[in-house]
């Protein structure tokens, strides 16, 4: 029976309609975004990509027990975690996720290695899962070597104890407490035999928080176990396990190296970093206030300064102002704030503090601005 126009104009606009569906539905299978599956890994070194610019790696090297970890968009779990090992001892392993260079496996798109001297900030973000029924910590590590290194151990390790489980301690000995970026830490310092360690461990277990890594690099500086011409080769946070672990995760990770400095001067581009120091103190029993005036005497600006120094034993920091201060006892690091980060050639800036004191009262030997040493007035 041959249709009649009209069901011939219905039978073309048919087509027409489901023509226009099936390439609606072909454009949308290939712009939707697709979430990517969780990856499994056992391997003992065995790695994947998240986000397209961070490595996730099961790196177990402690033991011969099953280790798998699941990675996912964001971050990775410990899928099993068998076995255990001595707690006096190294851990099992330190799964982990890290942006930068491990072992010549460089994360995408990487600006690390990096001179510390180049680096104006390097904010990175960091939430943990913990569990109970384990021993372990939760670790931020920081890498830094005198050269730009990607393959394989570094001169120094920094390690921020977020959460720590069982009777476990960091590498050394206790060598005082420190506040860094806004935190109250006890420092541990020693070397693991094939590194020195400078560790920071939290007095209460800290779930999250987003930081400025170069706080901790300076502290590094600052005690002598770096200097401002080394390298940050990686970033990593993970666990240290030495008995179970499953359950244990890294819920999201970030992390970014902002470049602004030039070598040899922090922070300061084009800045030269010839200075005087003026120290006025007042002291009293069990106490002290001091007035710091930092002057220029080079001659070109300075943009963005850091102050380092060494107070002596028996002295701490309990306030400040003018200035953002990174440790609060022994070696403190002191840093511009908004309004007063700009030092013309003859310029001066201004801060203070006010802190507690035990013995005889003595003032800082020695000062540095962005690492190059400074005359005293």
């Amino acid at each position: 029976m041959r249709p009649s126009p009209h069901h011939a104009r219905r039978a073309r606009g048919l087509l027409g309609a489901l023509l226009t569906s099936l390439v609606s539905l072909a454009a949308l299978l290939t712009t939707a975004p697709v979430a990517q599956a969780d990856t499994t890994i056992c391997q003992p070194f065995g790695t994947t990509t998240i986000q397209g610019r961070y490595v996730v790696q099961n790196n177990r090297w402690g033991t011969s027990a099953t280790q798998c970890i699941t990675a996912t968009d964001s971050g990775f779990r410990i899928a099993q975690a068998d076995g255990s090992v001595p707690t006096n001892g190294a851990p099992k392993s330190y799964p982990s996720v890290y942006n930068g260079c491990h072992y010549t496996n460089c994360s995408p798109g990487t600006n690390l290695p990096a001179q510390l001297s180049t680096i104006s900030s390097a904010p990175s973000g960091i939430s943990y899962g913990f569990v109970n029924d384990a021993t372990y910590n939760a670790s931020y590590d920081i890498w830094l070597d005198p050269t730009p290194r990607t393959d394989g151990v570094n001169r120094t390790e920094i390690m921020i104890w977020f959460n720590k489980v069982g009777s476990i301690q960091p590498i050394g000995s206790p060598v005082g407490n420190a506040n860094v970026g806004g935190r109250d830490w006890q420092v541990w310092s020693g070397n693991n035999g094939g590194n020195d360690v400078l560790s920071f461990v939290a007095p209460s277990a800290i779930s999250s928080w987003n930081f400025d890594v170069m706080d901790f690099a300076r502290q590094a500086v600052s005690r002598g176990l770096a200097q401002n011409n080394w390298y940050l080769t990686s970033v990593q946070a993970g666990f240290e396990p030495w008995q179970n672990g499953a359950g244990l995760a890294v819920n999201s990770f970030s992390s970014t190296v902002n470049k602004g400095g030039s070598s040899g001067d922090p922070g300061t581009p084009g800045g030269s970093t010839a200075c005087k120091v003026a120290y006025a103190a007042s002291a009293w029993q069990g106490g002290f206030t001091a007035d710091v005036t930092i002057t220029n005497t080079g001659a070109s600006a300075v943009s963005g300064w850091r102050l380092a120094f060494t107070l002596p034993s028996g002295q701490q920091i309990t306030s400040a102002w003018n200035a953002n201060l990174s440790g609060s006892s022994g070696a403190v690091t002191a840093s511009n704030v908004s309004h007063n980060s700009q030092l013309t050639a003859g310029g001066q800036a201004t801060f203070g503090f006010q802190g507690t004191s035990s013995g005889t009262f003595t003032k800082p030997s020695g000062f540095s601005l962005n690492g190059t040493a400074c005359t005293t007035a």
